[in-house]
């Protein structure tokens, strides 16, 4: 199967819930008020409950304990709020297929989008939308997966070197679980920015002038694949994409992100 469209008529879609739908649609505008996010998520019990759970989190390392939604919005802001209440619907909108291990794929996840987050700062990006594309790039996998269920052993086979699965996907489908999301996202009217980073993640420089956005998710991806990650995994990356994202490898080194830290939505 080498059609997109096709894989998406052959399967159930997850149903993303309303109140995450409506938080898409506020991605874009940055005129949207703190109290609309606030009263959007609200119209969900059990979401807030589980924000409030996140903000208190160790992760957080706020200096207070927040115990209502204004309080979270204040302390920890509002675009990360809206970031993990829609990682939060994400999560709860998919099962896993037959031959992927849930908590391993979450837990890429949260790798995925704690470097893609880190990754942004250097290039100066936004560094919530950043995480919050990383955390998406390997939903594409469970579509793949469901599609195909006899193809989930090879696509999961361990061990799996940085870029690999990208290419048991393409073997599998025709395409790569980036691409599979970008098409998701733009079915649930994601931002075109993260659709079109997904759609050209694995191939980042395949675009000229690089989109930033891609190429950090490239390279949050691969740094992903190793949970025991040092700054040494630096060197292990592709240089062309960080140069052409003007990354710079002192700061890199220096600053590498201590992944046992990273905020998990599970």
């Amino acid at each position: 199967m080498s059609d997109i469209d096709a894989l998406f008529t052959s399967i159930a879609l997850p149903v993303m819930p309303e109140v995450g739908l409506a938080l898409i649609n506020t991605l874009d505008d940055e005129d949207t008020p703190p109290s609309k996010i606030q009263a959007l998520i609200a119209q969900d019990p059990a979401l807030s409950a589980k924000l409030l759970a996140l903000a208190n989190s160790a992760a957080f390392g706020l200096t207070r304990k927040v115990s209502t939604l204004d309080s979270a919005l204040s302390l920890v802001g509002i675009s990360k709020v809206r970031t993990l209440a829609l990682s939060a619907c994400l999560h709860n909108a998919f099962s896993m297929p037959q031959g992927v291990d849930g908590a391993a794929f979450w837990r890429y996840g949260q790798r995925c989008a704690g470097y893609a987050q880190w990754l942004a700062e250097g290039v100066d990006e936004d560094r919530q939308r950043a995480w919050l594309t990383g955390l998406m790039l390997r939903l594409g996998e469970l579509l793949i997966c469901t599609a195909h269920p006899k193809a989930a052993t090879a696509i999961e086979q361990q061990p799996c070197k940085p870029g690999e699965r990208w290419e048991r996907e393409r073997a599998v489908c025709g395409f790569d679980e980036g691409q599979v999301t970008a098409e998701l996202a733009r079915r649930w009217n994601f931002p075109s920015t993260i659709q079109y980073a997904l759609r050209l993640c694995a191939d980042p420089l395949q675009h000229k002038p690089i989109v930033p956005l891609s190429g950090i998710l490239h390279l949050a991806a691969r740094l992903a694949e190793d949970p025991q990650a040092d700054a040494e995994a630096i060197d292990t990356l592709p240089v062309p994409i960080m140069s052409a994202l003007q990354l710079k490898y002192g700061w890199m080194k220096t600053d590498f992100p201590d992944g046992s830290r990273f905020v998990s939505v599970n």
